[in-house]
């Protein structure tokens, strides 16, 4: 198989049966610098066009590793911007199939340039229309921040992606810094699996996403609205098996899988409309977590996704590394809960300190707050409280004031006497109340203050 059939078989397993259409075909290089002439480079190394993914239009550009490497020059880069500006205008994502060799040398400045035009158009249309990027082979040097300023990034389990090549980096002998699964876990993109599983996962995603920040991302639901969350009554601390419980048909699309495991962030439907979910694994926040939700959250309030958090948390991670650079990271993480305009819902498992006004609190903007019946909310652990006030007393006590402690001050229904708790719900009725919330929430309309935008 050459390369120039992959990146034509990537658009067509992609897309819908029959429905690409390509877009400058005849455009060739105008450079000819080095011997480099038109006739050699077809289409310019990229093929660029439109289709629909289960209906949905969407623009599609795959590189030609069979043209100079599928290297970015001037015309390459001419046939992606303009693929831009259609997509911007008609309000559809693009998607990016990247296999290339990175800048084009013949070219020089004008491939730089290229470079440059590249990332203007993706900066302007973020927000304002998804940007979906699948790594098939190469993706290096400055290609890297196509990936990088892609809003979900997926790559092929033997592709590579850096911005500095492994072997330019000193003293990286036995690390390849480049690898599918070291991006995975350092965050870098959002899944890796086999070329055939990453064409799937993008066609997943692009059908559960807004087409662009003024479409709804709704649909018809065939699952029971009134169905008990069995696996939240079982357990509600695990928060892989609670999402998928209260999801439509149990379906879960996680984002950034591999990366801060502690976090869970992805996409759940509920009653058909698309919402953005946040959940602890952990009850330690860390500052790669924090990120990780923070730049997820800034995502849906951009496409007008609602939140839905389930928060157990107790505190922050304790370690060297962690504080360093803990504060900043809730901070931001804070910022994009406060700051976020979409409908809000938080679910309390347990909330301890003050990590709980970093997940989503009444106080930081949640719309809706339900607890949990046996939900721990407070300043801090019962019996840490108890050595505090029970000091120098004994044992049975501390225990007795430890409980006393829990009843006054950390129960969800001291919480909701208080009014930062809306409703006490039974794990059971969980997935129903969240669909009533939703919905209720649906016509929310937030006044915000004139201004260019944050700087946290």
């Amino acid at each position: 198989m050459s390369s120039s059939s992959k990146a034509s078989e990537r658009i067509n397993a992609l897309l819908d049966e029959n429905s690409f259409v390509e877009v400058g075909a005849l455009v060739t290089a105008r450079a000819t610098n080095f011997n480099l002439t038109p006739d050699r480079t077809p289409s310019d190394g990229v093929i660029t066009g439109y289709g629909t993914i289960d209906g949905n239009l969407v623009f599609v550009y795959s590189q030609d590793a069979s043209v100079l490497g599928g290297s970015i020059g001037e015309m390459h880069a001419k046939k992606i911007t303009g693929l831009y500006d259609l997509a911007i205008k008609t309000g559809a994502p693009v998607i990016g199939l990247l296999d290339s060799t990175g800048l084009r040398l013949q070219e020089a400045t004008d491939a730089l340039n290229a470079f440059g035009t590249i990332y203007a158009k993706m900066a302007k249309a973020s927000g304002v229309i998804p940007q979906i990027t699948g790594i098939f082979g190469s993706c290096g040097g400055g290609l890297a921040l196509v990936a990088g300023m892609s809003d979900f990034t997926f790559m092929a389990e033997d592709a590579k992606l850096f911005v500095n090549s492994p072997n330019a980096i000193a003293g990286n002998k036995d690390t390849d810094t480049s690898s599918a699964h070291n991006k995975a876990e350092n965050g870098s993109v959002d899944a890796v699996d086999t070329a055939e599983n990453v064409l799937a996962k993008i066609r997943g995603i692009v059908t559960i996403l807004p087409s662009n920040n003024e479409d709804d991302a709704a649909g018809e639901c065939t699952d029971d609205l009134n169905r008990a969350a069995n696996a939240v009554a079982a357990n509600a601390a695990d928060a892989d098996a609670a999402v998928k419980d209260i999801a439509d048909n149990y379906e879960f699309f996680e984002t950034k899988k591999d990366y801060a495991k502690g976090v869970l962030t992805g996409f759940i439907r509920l009653n058909g409309s698309t919402v953005g979910v946040v959940a602890n694994r952990e009850t330690k926040l860390c500052p790669c977590g924090c990120r990780k939700a923070s730049r997820f959250v800034k995502f849906c309030d951009a496409f007008e996704i609602p939140v839905l958090t389930l928060t157990n948390v107790d505190g922050f991670k304790a370690t060297e590394n962690s504080e360093k650079r803990i504060g900043k990271a809730a901070a931001a993480l804070t910022y994009s809960f406060a700051d976020a305009s979409v409908p809000k819902v938080n679910v309390i498992i347990n909330a301890i300190g003050s990590a709980y006004a970093v997940m989503n609190s009444k106080a930081t903007g949640a719309d809706i707050t339900i607890a949990l019946p046996d939900a721990k909310i407070g300043v801090m652990d019962a019996k840490h409280a108890a050595e505090i006030l029970a000091e120098g007393k004994s044992a049975d006590e501390k225990a007795k004031t430890a409980e006393e402690y829990d009843e006054l001050q950390n129960s969800a229904a001291s919480a909701a006497a208080r009014g930062y708790v809306d409703q006490v719900v039974e794990p059971a009725d969980l997935r129903k109340y969240l669909i009533g919330a939703f919905e209720m929430l649906y016509t929310k309309r937030e006044e915000l203050f004139t201004k260019k935008h944050g700087t946290v």
